[in-house]
């Protein structure tokens, strides 16, 4: 792929890290309701599927050579960067804004979000289980297509609670691996795209596609929020439409635009500086998230909004964002702890 994709790609996982930090924002932050809040059931729909997306894009290597050791190299270098970094921002966090014991740190590490710190945890799952499937395959596509459909298959378990009930147990709230089961189909749809990116650029280019996908957008989103019509195991299928729509007009309009977001450009050199340090904006932002519950309160009784909830959501991130950034600076000054911490040598 030619360097000016890169760049959209990287200032497009910039944008997705902004949108993560603005959810919280509004949920943590202004303590909004879900059921009540403009801006949350939108952020829901893109911003992990297409962090997770992104992710998955950029696992593709057209030229890696799947050997046990290199795989096993790969594993253990996704290991020190995701999962010990985790455990000592989690650690940091729950002493800081929580109250330290024994039991906090329990309740921590049987939800399965782990106070906001599974995504890692669940990225690794991911990339371990792409790698074994890679290792076995050889990586042909056909693999990676099977990979796709059966991960769907999945994630559909998790919303037919009246024949399925495993993820309640104990096992996959401790490992996280209901939100690796919730997320991971969008993980392999970003390496298919990838995998087929001479093909998938044809289609997004054609006249029809665009279209199609907004009009679908608008009908599963209606459905999913405003209007219920489905019912039972059927409820969630608009929901999963929409957010796999959401994850590619977010990628045609990245790609369409990609001359704004290159680094000849402020808003490109910015996005990109973001996308670059995504994991640093992670695991510091959830120590800066001010509260501001009378925010909130305001937004709930005056819904809907959704400009100023966005807007208020949004400024809040941004503002997060920029001081995780400065922060991560700071710690990066100790070449210990910018390797240990962050993966940077």
């Amino acid at each position: 792929m030619e360097n000016k994709r890169l760049e959209w790609l990287d200032a497009l996982r910039g944008f997705t890290m902004i949108m993560v930090v603005s959810y919280h924002a509004s949920l943590n932050c202004f303590g909004e309701s879900v059921k009540l809040s403009a801006a949350l059931p939108f952020l829901v729909l893109m911003r992990m599927p297409a962090f997770f997306f992104i992710s998955g894009f950029l696992a593709y290597k057209a030229d890696f050579r799947w050997t046990v050791p290199n795989a096993l190299r790969l594993t253990w270098k996704k290991i020190k960067i995701q999962v010990i970094p985790a455990l000592v921002f989690l650690c940091v966090f729950i002493v800081f804004c929580r109250r330290w014991g024994a039991d906090e740190w329990h309740r921590a590490m049987l939800s399965p979000t782990k106070d906001g710190y599974w995504f890692t945890w669940s990225l690794l799952q991911m990339f371990i289980i792409y790698y074994v499937v890679c290792l076995v395959s050889r990586s042909r596509n056909y693999a990676i297509w099977l990979l796709w459909i059966v991960s769907v298959l999945a994630y559909e378990t998790l919303y037919m609670p009246k024949y399925f009930t495993y993820h309640h147990d104990l096992f996959f709230q401790y490992s996280s691996l209901v939100q690796t089961i919730n997320f991971f189909p969008f993980f392999v749809f970003g390496n298919l795209v990838h995998r087929h990116w001479t093909g998938a650029q044809r289609v997004m280019d054609s006249r029809w596609f665009f279209p199609i996908v907004a009009v679908l957008l608008f009908f599963c989103a209606a459905d999913f929020l405003r209007w219920h019509h489905l019912r039972f195991m059927w409820t969630n299928l608009p929901r999963t439409l929409s957010m796999y729509c959401m994850v590619t007009i977010l990628v045609m309009f990245f790609r369409r635009y990609a001359d704004s977001f290159s680094r000849d450009r402020v808003l490109g050199r910015t996005l990109q500086y973001v996308g670059q340090r995504t994991l640093d904006v992670y695991l510091i932002h959830y120590l800066l998230m001010p509260r501001m519950p009378m925010v909130g309160q305001w937004l709930n009784a005056n819904t809907p909004n959704f400009l100023i909830d966005i807007v208020l959501s949004l400024a809040i991130g941004i503002i997060v964002t920029a001081f995780s950034l400065l922060v991560s600076n700071i710690l990066r000054i100790s070449p210990f702890l910018r390797y240990h911490l962050f993966g940077r040598k």
